[in-house]
């Protein structure tokens, strides 16, 4: 059974100029984007559901030092329980703090090297920094090192 995961556009975007979404639905399902990461993608696919959190009290607050679509994923993924795909430095630290299981796009990758989906990860890592994807060397090697690359 697959996990139920809610997906920030940081993490689609960046799948996307890569060419491999197709990871997402290989790992995880259902897989929910909040409407702000809709409009922020602005690709519908089959596999993704677009489901609005409930609890707009919590948005308006993450609101005020996050982005929409950031705001919506993290009152969702609290909502529905489920594992939230987070790029952004703050994001992750105020889902945290809310509870929630955080991974971001390099752990998604690393995660789909170790259940064997993509054979390498390294390719995939510097062809998302060859396309506007930052992140640090070392979250580059402690990824290239648990993969055992």
């Amino acid at each position: 059974m697959k996990e139920l995961v809610v997906v920030d556009a940081a993490c689609l975007i960046g799948l996307e100029r890569i060419g491999h979404l197709d990871l997402l639905p290989a790992l995880f399902d259902p897989i929910l984007i909040p409407p702000a990461v809709a409009s922020e993608f602005g690709h519908p696919l089959p596999w993704l559901q677009i489901q609005s959190p409930a609890n707009k009290p919590v948005v308006i607050v993450l609101r005020t030092f996050l982005g929409s679509g950031e705001s919506e994923a993290i009152a969702l993924a609290q909502e529905v329980n489920a594992l939230a795909i987070l790029d952004d430095r703050r994001a992750r630290r105020a889902a945290k703090q809310l509870g929630l299981r955080v991974k971001g796009t390099v752990g998604l990758l690393a995660q789909a090297k170790q259940a064997g989906v993509i054979p390498l990860l390294k390719p995939l890592l510097d062809d998302l920094e060859a396309n506007g994807f930052f992140m640090s060397d070392e979250l580059k090697e402690e990824a290239l090192r648990l993969a055992g690359e």
